[in-house]
């Protein structure tokens, strides 16, 4: 009821404003997001998101925001977009940021983790020693730090 209520208010709100409705607007944005970048190539794709961490205002949300985007599409990151990522965390001064990227991009690698990111390590080991940040795996955080043994398995 309170939702109907609220509803009516606000389309009245907006009707005496002259905007659209709610489920107008949203449609065509949605339509706009969802065909924007349709008809992109790899190359352009990269270039995007490149430029995008190398935008010198960026900020940390943005920067978290385009990681999380990059991490939940179905790809591993090529390795300019992860050096232009890792400087947008240097320059933000978010050491901790640039550590859990690495980890997610391994953790994209998936089934392939041995062929892919020793790869990805090779190709930005330059910029993670310019930078001075350490992959998990130097810090050992691939390996559990409090786990006990099983007691199943204590003789």
């Amino acid at each position: 009821m309170l939702r109907f209520a609220a509803g009516r208010v606000l389309g009245g709100l907006r009707s005496a404003a002259g905007l659209k409705s709610s489920s107008q607007s949203m449609v065509g944005a949605t339509m706009v997001v969802r065909h924007s970048h349709s008809n992109e190539t790899a190359e352009e794709f990269d270039s995007r998101y490149e430029a995008y961490f190398n935008r010198p205002e960026i900020d940390g949300w943005e920067a978290r925001k385009a990681m999380n985007d990059l991490l939940g599409m179905d790809l591993v990151p090529e390795p300019k977009i992860i050096v232009s990522a890792l400087k947008a965390c240097r320059r933000l001064n978010d050491y901790a940021l640039a550590v859990r990227f690495l980890e997610g991009v391994k953790d994209k690698c998936g089934d392939k983790t041995n062929e892919i990111y020793p790869y990805l390590l090779q190709e930005i080991r330059p910029t993670l020693t310019e930078l001075g940040i350490s992959t998990p795996e130097e810090m050992g955080y691939d390996q559990p730090e409090l786990a006990l043994k099983s007691v199943y398995d204590m003789h």
